[in-house]
């Protein structure tokens, strides 16, 4: 059995802009996202068995979706009261996860709500809520993009030192 998921990864050539952010980010107990782990999750699909990875991998090889440019919009968090994970939005990044949805709905249920966003932190303690927001609030995102090309499946492997992650399959967009 494999961990699977399926995510847009993110350029290199953004890791140095995206740590420059981690590193504003003070007041809290966790840990920042290792750069080499930085990706969007477009559909989490858990543990998964040989038989239904060659039907995943042929399912999401028909889907016919052009590149794309998205844009890390603006940080967040997804619960005031528990923060829990800091967050970039990605821009223009709906329409192919719902593609992806709609590709492995004989599988998986389709998503109830999607949220666009490249986790940079886990939480585990604020020490004080109100500061840690109005801190976070003020960091300025620089203009980033990227074209998105390709989005992939991938293989997670959780370990006492964080996940290690696995490219098991990539998948071409039209260009």
């Amino acid at each position: 059995m494999k961990r699977l998921f399926v995510s847009i990864d993110i350029p290199e050539s953004l890791n140095k802009d995206i740590l420059k952010i981690q590193k504003e980010l003070k007041h809290f107990q966790g840990k920042i996202t290792e750069l080499e782990n930085l990706h969007l999750t477009l559909k989490f699909l858990g543990e998964t068995d040989d038989l239904n990875e060659i039907k995943i991998i042929n399912l999401l090889s028909e889907i016919n979706f052009k590149s794309f440019t998205t844009n890390l919009s603006n940080l967040g968090v997804f619960r005031e009261q528990d923060i829990r994970i800091v967050w970039i939005h990605l821009t223009n990044c709906e329409e192919l996860q719902k593609k992806v949805d709609k590709a492995l709905e004989s599988l998986y249920p389709l998503e109830k709500r999607f949220m666009s966003h490249l986790t940079i932190a886990r939480v585990k303690k604020v020490f004080n809520k109100d500061l840690f927001l109005n801190e976070l609030w003020k960091i300025k995102l620089p203009d980033l993009s990227f074209e998105v090309t390709n989005f992939r499946l991938k293989e997670s492997k959780l370990t006492s030192n964080g996940p290690i992650y696995k490219t098991v399959k990539q998948f071409n967009l039209i260009q």
